[in-house]
């Protein structure tokens, strides 16, 4: 396993959408492995995404399971073409990102979606998620299809904060 670069905004990559995955075989398994040691060395990362290491295609790891509040999670879960199917309510809430590391920001999310999603062996599953695990897969979607959280900000102007301390 290795842990790959994370691409930094304001790299221009960032904003190239994905393609979906077609091929689940060995090497899909070993880019994943290598996109978990990645998330695993990254300060505090609940997810990342497949075009942060420069690799276009429709592909997320989030586990919000270590959470100090989990509401009911789905724990580790790793999606494959995922595809947000149903959403409702709308809150704002603090995100950051690994390509993001110096910044966090306000935004707007749906409260609750229905997701389905392919995993690593190309079965189909639909989840029901709420709370912060929705909010993180949202987020990671978004780096699908060439958008960062700073595309999604309230207000930049009063939204965008400065981080004092990137814990690990």
């Amino acid at each position: 396993m290795a842990v790959l670069d994370i691409l930094v905004y304001p790299d221009p990559r960032l904003k190239q959408v994905s393609e979906p995955v077609t091929r689940f075989d060995e090497e899909l398994h070993r880019f994943l492995e290598d996109l978990e040691e990645t998330r695993l060395a990254g300060p505090a990362a609940v997810g990342i995404a497949a075009p942060q290491v420069g690799r276009f295609q429709r592909i997320v790891i989030v586990d919000v399971s270590k959470m100090r509040k989990p509401v009911p999670n789905h724990g580790h879960l790793i999606l494959i073409n995922p595809e947000i199917i149903e959403w409702e309510g709308f809150a704002v809430g603090r995100e950051g990102c690994l390509s993001v590391p110096d910044y966090t920001g306000n935004v707007i999310r749906a409260e609750r979606i229905r997701l389905q999603a392919q995993d690593p062996q190309g079965e189909l599953h639909t989840w029901d998620m709420e709370g912060f695990e929705a909010r993180a897969v949202q987020h990671e979607i978004d780096h699908l299809d060439g958008l960062l959280f700073l595309d999604r900000l309230v207000s930049r102007r009063n939204d965008l904060f400065r981080r004092k301390v990137y814990r690990k």
